[in-house]
């Protein structure tokens, strides 16, 4: 079944295991899909996802009920959907391994944007104007299915935001990165070009919070929910809102929110 509060993953995740949602995935989170990626996506046929391409994957894998490990390390399409995401809340400490969008399907997301081990992403980057009343990064960022387009938009209300959020927003830290993420051999969402870092001398990030290696996280977070809900508005999740947080961490995942791409790019090569 699909869950459609974030108490019901915590009930869940407290049995020890995310929910196989992939033979149920619910007619919303089917739509949301869909509407986030119409460039790619022509419509879902059962079990299978299938792409303008004529292409078909799965959504479900057929695994059943994972562990959050195997969640995160392997995680069908469906799984993805897993965690509802709560777009607008406060930044309330998540309870543990709540990490709503933190688990992607490789080959998904490699045929969205191109695998960057392939060197299939370089193509794909346009070059953003970050913040320009502020500063003169342009930062490189993938122009498929509306990303560039969604962070261009993002920069122009973050750069209406008064001056004392300047700490906060300049300069970045960083978009494209072909790397993995610390501590895995999974892809960043840096490597496929749909993530953006900011506030580096403001961030928190959950590894550097343990006292031990099975010690609990403790949450921390210094950004402004001001620029979280900017973000969430053109369809970036927060790493600020998992358990295993990353709060200068924000990537494009508009499938999560029901936001769909912007309807045309508004950024330059």
């Amino acid at each position: 079944m699909h869950l459609p509060a974030i108490s019901a993953a915590l009930v869940v995740c407290a049995l020890g295991a995310l929910p196989a949602l992939s033979k149920a995935l619910d007619e919303a989170a089917r739509n949301r899909l869909l509407k986030a990626y119409p460039e790619a996506l022509d419509r879902i046929d059962g079990n299978d996802l299938v792409w303008r391409d004529g292409a078909r994957m799965p959504l479900d894998d057929g695994k059943g009920d994972k562990s959050f490990e195997q969640w995160l390390a392997t995680p069908d399409i469906a799984d993805t959907f897993a965690i509802p995401y709560p777009a607008g809340a406060d930044a309330t400490p998540p309870a543990v391994d709540i990490d709503p969008g933190r688990a992607r399907n490789a080959p998904f997301f490699d045929k969205l944007y191109g695998n960057c081990r392939k060197g299939e992403v370089e193509k794909n980057l346009v070059r953003v104007d970050w913040l320009p009343r502020r500063g003169k990064q342009r930062l490189p960022f993938n122009r498929r299915n509306g990303a560039a387009a969604a962070l261009a938009a993002v920069s122009r209300d973050l750069d209406a935001l008064p001056s004392s959020f300047d700490v906060f927003l300049v300069p970045s830290a960083g978009t494209y990165n072909c790397r993995v993420i610390a501590g895995t051999d999974r892809v960043s969402a840096h490597g496929h070009g749909i993530a953006i870092d900011i506030a580096l001398k403001h961030a928190h990030y959950w590894r550097d919070a343990m006292s031990g290696k099975d010690a609990p996280v403790t949450f921390k977070n210094e950004i402004p929910m001001d620029i979280v809900r900017i973000f969430e508005r053109h369809g970036f999740i927060w790493g600020g809102r998992w358990y295993h947080y990353d709060t200068m961490h924000f990537e494009y995942r508009p499938e999560l929110l029901g936001v769909a791409p912007p309807a045309a790019p508004t950024s330059a090569p």
